[in-house]
């Protein structure tokens, strides 16, 4: 029987160490035994320790050999580009594999980063950087979603940002300052790399809230195969069919929309095929076509 954990990645400030330490209080209540006292990554140089420690495999297989019987929680640092390009830690976690270690990336990132366009599309491209180059079972979080609309309103509902719609919309809301307006074309052409995989989308996390973090554990053992194993089913399913029940799409957000977005009037449910719209006001769009209409219908009618 192989051992199950996940290795927790993402950019500084994205809530790692918390989730690391929020997750573990979970899961011991629910039975398993958690290994975290391995966090991989002091403050400075981090990628010769990561060098280093990809050298000494050895010495990590013998502290690693020690809690056989754990799930393990791989708190790693925050540096990006130890996922995006450096070899050293793709190789740690591929040697990690080869001792039957089941692992799912979960790759967190601030929810904030949802205010402002131009921080969503590097998020994706982070994101979608990290997939292709870690080679795990991947789950994409948007942590802090309780403090998501603290920089202000959305400029689309949250499902947007969690199934990454149509990345148009997202030019469509950049702010045309004199700043910005010259990197608009090159970032166009970045959403498209990013529609072209079709690979990035986000779940959800407020690691404060019971339910949130049960939600998260279970797309998480589904991805590394803890939840086809025989343990702690009674305990596990139990909790899971009363805290989070079958879910949807629409409703996988709809806790978010309710707690933490519920001042926002204008999100309402998408229908099934409904294309993604900026959140202005309720025929706010209109006007000028029915403006032109209507003089166009005057001259005719002289």
């Amino acid at each position: 029987m192989g051992m199950f954990g996940q290795v927790v990645v993402g950019p500084p400030g994205s809530g790692k160490s918390t989730y690391c330490t929020g997750l573990q209080d979970l899961l011991t209540q629910l039975g398993r035994k958690v290994m975290d006292s391995l966090k991989l990554g002091p403050n400075g140089g981090l990628i010769f320790c990561m060098e280093y420690l990809e050298k000494n495999m050895d010495w990590l297989k013998s502290q690693l050999d020690r809690y056989k019987d754990h799930y393990f929680l791989f708190d790693c640092p925050g540096q990006v580009e130890l996922y995006t390009h450096h070899t050293a830690i793709k190789n740690i976690f591929a040697q990690l594999v080869k001792w039957d270690f089941r692992l799912a990336s979960v790759h967190l990132v601030d929810s904030h980063y949802c205010s402002d366009p131009t921080k969503f599309i590097a998020v994706l491209l982070t994101s979608l950087a990290t997939m292709l180059q870690v080679e795990l079972p991947h789950v994409n979080v948007l942590s802090k979603v309780d403090l998501i609309q603290q920089f202000g309103k959305l400029p689309f509902n949250i499902d947007f940002y969690t199934e990454v719609l149509d990345l148009s919309y997202v030019m469509e809301a950049w702010k045309d300052d004199p700043l910005t307006s010259k990197f608009k074309k090159f970032n166009e052409a970045l959403c498209g790399v990013i529609e072209d995989y079709s690979l990035v989308s986000f779940h959800t996390l407020a690691i404060q809230d019971r339910e949130s973090v049960l939600r998260l554990l279970k797309t998480v053992d589904k991805a590394n195969g803890y939840i086809f194993g025989d343990k702690e089913q009674d305990t596990l399913y139990g909790l899971m069919s009363s805290a989070v029940g079958a879910e949807f799409e629409y409703f996988k957000t709809a806790d978010v929309r309710e707690r933490y977005m519920a001042d926002d009037e204008t999100e309402k449910p998408m229908e099934e095929g409904e294309a993604v719209k900026p959140a202005v006001e309720a025929g706010e769009a209109e006007k000028p076509a029915v403006e032109a209409a209507e003089a166009v219908g005057m001259g005719l009618a002289s």
